[in-house]
């Protein structure tokens, strides 16, 4: 079976850190660009940080310096590494899989049904609250 599965997401103080994941089934992640996108309450997916084949990474605005995404291609899986976190990085944070190269592109357009995203996976909630 084809499948993202992201994990690592739960509750957090301010100024915490959490480790998520993207494993894959069925389908060798190394073949793909990755993007992790979240969405907070009430709001649009948005994307946070993308990688592709080459390690090439982009971030946004709002996560550069705190955020870090990186590949493990021995485990077919993608991490995001958040430190430094705040209040409004609350949200489901998703982690998707495209056929890309362009990671600024895959970023900032991936999450609009338009795009086309190759996979997504369910979500893992991220909350950050004291």
């Amino acid at each position: 079976q084809v499948q993202l599965v992201e994990s690592g997401g739960g509750l957090v103080q301010p100024g915490g850190s959490l480790r998520l994941s993207c494993v894959a089934s069925g389908f060798a992640l190394n073949d793909y660009a990755i993007g992790w996108f979240r969405q907070a309450p009430g709001k649009e997916r948005e994307g946070v940080s993308c990688i592709n084949l080459n390690h090439i990474t982009y971030y946004a605005n709002s996560v550069k310096g705190r955020f870090t995404i990186s590949r493990d291609n021995a485990k077919n899986a993608v991490h995001l590494q958040m430190n430094s976190l705040k209040p409004e990085d609350t949200g489901v944070y998703y982690c998707a899989a495209d056929y890309a190269f362009n990671v600024q592109a895959l970023c900032l357009s991936g999450s609009l049904p338009s795009y086309g995203m190759d996979y997504w996976g369910k979500g893992t909630p991220v909350t950050v609250s004291s």
